[in-house]
């Protein structure tokens, strides 16, 4: 079974830099790599599609063919997250021509160690913060994700906790159009109007309860649709590991979540 999702994975990856034609060839001058970078992100997908909670786990799975230290797996792992973000990109960008016109934002918490723990962490220090989500305070960062009603990613960024949420969402929608869908956290008339073009994109943000402002029966049946961008959430952390508090380095901790978003892609 472990060797059949990893060669279901590596099979993908293959499949997904073929198709993007990405050149991955070793420098010319330099020692060889110990695992190559497919297999390095197969190994990090690995982690992420089998519920494995941390690399030593997949070491220990994997080492009869590894032939490597468990140190050189962890850094080709972390190293190979450029290689993960550069197809995540790839694949938004190849998505959006094709997208379902609704499109659905939202936001959700990274914590990156308990709250009560935040003064002796160190790793995450310069760029995390304290944050709001709907459970409360917690120290880390956020993830900002916009994915269409058919559930393609098209949207995504990192971003310290504190950081505005009405201008994450005009920088990851930017250049996407249709119907953008928030919840009463982005309530903005602004927003609102920047983002309109007349004919291609409209902003349909639900209002707070005590807004006086009503929606039509459309709205309120687009509004319903939200909960898919909450259960991709809940599937990512729940299922893919996209929350940790394990890393020993800010490369950890980024290779962790671009590592969970494109397993959750993929799958």
């Amino acid at each position: 079974m472990k060797l059949l999702i990893y060669d279901q994975l590596k099979r993908s990856i293959t499949h997904l830099v073929q198709t993007f034609k990405l050149n991955l060839s070793a420098a010319p001058t330099g020692r060889p790599r110990k695992i190559p970078p497919i297999d390095a992100l197969t190994l990090a997908l690995y982690q992420h599609r089998s519920t494995r909670a941390t690399k030593r786990s997949v070491y220990e799975d994997l080492k009869s063919s590894l032939h490597c230290s468990y140190k050189t797996l962890v850094v080709s792992i972390n190293k190979v997250a450029v290689l993960a973000a550069q197809l995540l990109a790839l694949l938004m960008r190849s998505g959006a021509p094709t997208s379902h016109p609704i499109k659905y934002t939202d936001a959700t918490d990274l914590p990156v160690c308990l709250k009560k723990n935040m003064d002796e962490h160190k790793t995450m220090a310069g760029l995390a913060s304290m944050g709001k989500s709907t459970k409360g305070w917690y120290y880390g960062l956020k993830m900002t994700m916009t994915r269409d009603d058919r559930g393609t990613i098209l949207g995504l960024k990192f971003s310290d906790a504190g950081t505005n949420d009405r201008d994450l969402f005009r920088q990851i929608n930017k250049g996407l159009m249709g119907i953008l869908v928030a919840d009463a956290g982005y309530v903005s008339s602004e927003l609102e109007r920047d983002m309109f073009i007349e004919g291609q994109r409209w902003v349909l943000i639900r209002p707070k309860r005590n807004m006086k402002k009503l929606a039509t029966a459309w709205q309120l049946a687009v509004y319903r649709g939200r909960f898919k961008i909450e259960f991709d959430f809940r599937s990512l952390k729940l299922f893919h590991g996209l929350v940790t508090s394990l890393p020993r380095s800010v490369n950890g901790y980024l290779a962790n979540y671009l590592h969970a978003v494109l397993a959750f892609v993929i799958a």
